[in-house]
Parts: structure tokens; C-alpha cells; sequence
């Protein structure tokens, strides 16, 4: 699965030990963010949902600039 320098920014900040916590924890944070970060995050969230636990636990996700 492909993530643009946003979303795997936004997952970094929610990361946690598995991918349906780490999707837990951005449907907590969705009523504190603005309309624009809302967006993103359903988005990441879709694409997050679509993996596979072993696609995520494989994946690398680090903090990246444009």
C-alpha cells in the first residue's frame, strides 16, 4: 500500500503496537480535528482498513518532509 508523505505522517502520530489500534486511535482523535485533517485521516483510516495486519506489521512508517 502506497502512503503519501501526509498520510504516513499522521500515522506515525497514532502508531501504535498493531494497525486496527492505530486505527482506533484516529477515529478517537477525528471530532478534534479540523475539516482538512478530517479529510486525511478518513482517508489514511480507508486505506489502513483495506491492509492486512501482516502488510501492516511489515510495513515501515517514519516521519517524512515533502
Amino acid at each position: 500500500m502506497n502512503f503519501s508523505v501526509e498520510e504516513e505522517n499522521l500515522i506515525c502520530m497514532y502508531h501504535t503496537s498493531d494497525r486496527r489500534r492505530t486505527i482506533a486511535r484516529m477515529l478517537a482523535a477525528l471530532p478534534d480535528m479540523d475539516t482538512e485533517m478530517r479529510w486525511l485521516a478518513n482517508g489514511t483510516i480507508a486505506k489502513l482498513e483495506r491492509m492486512t495486519d501482516t502488510d501492516f506489521d511489515g510495513q515501515r512508517f517514519d516521519f517524512a518532509s515533502e
